[in-house]
């Protein structure tokens, strides 16, 4: 059985939780790798400090999503956190990068999948 990569979109609202809760009970089989992908967005502010932060932000949100991976035994993941747009060019280009078989995303209103 060939080991399948699945990228979950991590985003601060409940249904990108109850995403990756499903993709965990439904999707995910033993030895695959679940890739916890966080996009903040790109900053006019030329700040270090102000990037810092964001990457900082996005990376302990991902790993209150890695929380709930860890439930589930012998669970394998990643957590990749980028800077890029908001219209979901940077994720498709995350998943080519990856070499992902499957991309899940919460939908809710301001969703990337509705620009």
């Amino acid at each position: 059985m060939d080991v399948r990569k699945i990228v979950v979109v991590v985003e601060d609202v409940e249904i990108a939780r109850t995403a990756l809760q499903w993709t965990l009970q439904n999707l995910l089989r033993y030895g695959d790798i679940i890739t916890l992908l966080h996009i903040f967005s790109i900053t006019r502010s030329k700040s270090k400090k102000k990037l810092r932060l964001l990457r900082l932000q996005g990376f302990q949100l991902a790993l209150s999503f890695q929380d709930i991976c860890n439930n589930f035994f012998n669970t394998k993941t990643e957590i990749v956190v980028t800077q890029g747009d908001q219209d979901g060019g940077k994720i498709g280009a995350m998943v080519r990068e990856i070499g992902a078989s499957t991309l899940v995303a919460g939908l809710h209103e301001q969703s990337f999948l509705y620009r």
